[in-house]
């Protein structure tokens, strides 16, 4: 990545931390990622293992092959159909008010949906990320649609973060999909030691930008 990275006003910033409600809301892992995926073959799974790998050394988080407490606490759930779901067992337990759940998704169309758990300081402890596999999600290449899910699980976004801009973007010389700078920057910046593992207050927004500045200053001091 460059130092120089493409301009990001606190308000943009703001803006992809925001939820529906109007509230602020960021919170990233506060325990290493130990990812399982379900519904695909292995040359799929060794992909989308490889972008989390990806994206959290980006991060300078650390990844495990289990977690002590609760085993996996990264799933990917891919299907093709939301009913599918209710026949996975325990899954209930997992997420409550599955079937109700189930029946809104397939009432708006949902392609993809997000569920997190959250430790004592705010942190991510779990997360659960389903994807039904038909139209544009199942046309995307492996690697873009695991790039993209790493990105969208590595923190808590809000609500409409991505819905109209991808978090990729592609090398006009090569053809190449790569994270945006902009994104990539703002999640190194979250993964600060000096930063909390969760916040609520917009203010956070600006320590983003803040931290997104410093290095565009040491190049030019240098």
């Amino acid at each position: 990545m460059t130092a120089q990275l493409p301009g990001l006003t606190p308000e943009q910033i703001e803006t992809l931390f925001t939820r529906q409600d109007g509230s602020y809301a960021c919170a990233r892992w506060g325990r290493p990622v130990a990812p399982i995926v379900f519904g695909v073959e292995d040359g799929t799974l060794k992909t989308v293992k490889g972008a989390l790998e990806a994206v959290m050394t980006l991060a300078g988080h650390q990844m495990a092959e289990t977690d002590p407490e609760l085993g996996s606490n990264l799933m990917f759930f891919f299907f093709l159909d939301w009913d599918e779901l209710l026949e996975v067992p325990d899954l209930d337990r997992l997420i409550p008010g599955l079937a109700p759940l189930v029946t809104r998704l397939k009432a708006a169309g949902a392609s993809q949906y997000r569920a997190f758990r959250f430790d004592d300081q705010g942190g991510i402890k779990a997360a659960f990320v389903f994807l039904r596999m038909q139209g544009a999600m199942a046309e995307m290449p492996a690697e873009t649609l695991a790039l993209t899910q790493a990105v969208q699980v590595a923190l808590m976004w809000g609500d409409r973060a991505f819905a109209e801009t991808s978090p990729l973007a592609v090398l006009p010389e090569t053809g190449a999909t790569i994270l945006r700078p902009e994104i990539a920057g703002i999640i190194a910046a979250a993964y600060d030691r000096m930063m909390p593992v969760a916040a609520d207050d917009k203010s956070h927004a600006l320590r983003l930008f803040a931290r997104l500045q410093a290095p565009a200053a040491e190049q030019t001091q240098s």
